[in-house]
């Protein structure tokens, strides 16, 4: 893998991104949409939303950037995403074993910056990941909170094996959880923005409001939107949405 040598601070291989992601397999991905849209559309979705993560995680500079998830995934995510990026089969089932395998893997050669990243944020500002990488100088683990009580990201310059443990992913005391463990283990920890992923149906249509006005922030998730602008604006007041 060759790697960039572009950064102002330090040599670029001790900054990883590792983006966590499944492969587009119809009613695997976002399924709390499949309410609102049909599984096609939804598995569709999903490809836009991680081939446009990678390519924002792609634009930062000085960074390494590659994929983790399950063994069953691979060859899915190689058919989507070619060789674009590097794919790492994590050890275990479940996002808390995909996390835990991040820092375990990419630790193993030595002192890294690493950070685990969610495969639905495409409209992240990349400042906002760079600054992560920055916080983490400073602090032990570094958190990027989202809205509803998750995390869109979460970094660490060593492997620490009790951290994910019992970690309630995917509900809303995730981060409240991941927060026990840091004082547990008695890690300093530094915080991004907050932000929101792509979960429901709320969520959805902020996105389409944001990528309307900027739609060369996530092309592909873009024009997926503008395909579903009618059922969206439905959804929209069906909520009552402005």
């Amino acid at each position: 893998m060759e790697l960039s040598t572009q950064t102002a601070v330090r040599p670029a291989e001790t900054r990883t991104l590792v983006i966590m992601a499944k492969a587009p397999k119809p009613g695997k991905v976002k399924t709390r949409l499949a309410q609102s849209y049909p599984v096609p559309a939804i598995t569709a979705l999903y490809c836009c939303l991680l081939q446009d993560t990678v390519a924002l995680s792609k634009s930062l500079s000085g960074v390494e950037v590659a994929v983790m998830c399950p063994e069953s995934d691979t060859d899915g995510l190689r058919d989507l995403l070619g060789n674009d990026v590097p794919i790492v089969t994590q050890k275990g089932e479940g996002l808390t074993a995909g996390l835990t395998s991040v820092f375990r893997h990419f630790t193993g050669n030595g002192p890294r910056h690493i950070i685990a990243f969610n495969s639905d944020s495409p409209h992240l500002p990349s400042s906002v990941l760079q600054n992560a990488f920055e916080i983490l100088t400073k602090h032990d683990v570094v958190i990027g909170p989202t809205l509803d009580g998750g995390y869109y990201l979460v970094g660490a310059k060593a492997a620490y094996p009790s951290l994910f443990e019992d970690d309630g992913m995917g509900t809303r005391s995730a981060l409240e959880r991941l927060l026990t463990r840091t004082r547990s283990l008695e890690l300093s920890t530094g915080f991004t923005e907050s932000f929101y992923d792509i979960d429901l149906a709320g969520d959805l249509i902020k996105l389409a409001g944001e990528l309307r006005l900027a739609p060369a922030k996530a092309p592909r998730t873009a024009a997926w939107l503008g395909e579903w602008s009618q059922e969206i604006a439905d959804l929209r007041h069906s909520l009552g949405e402005l």
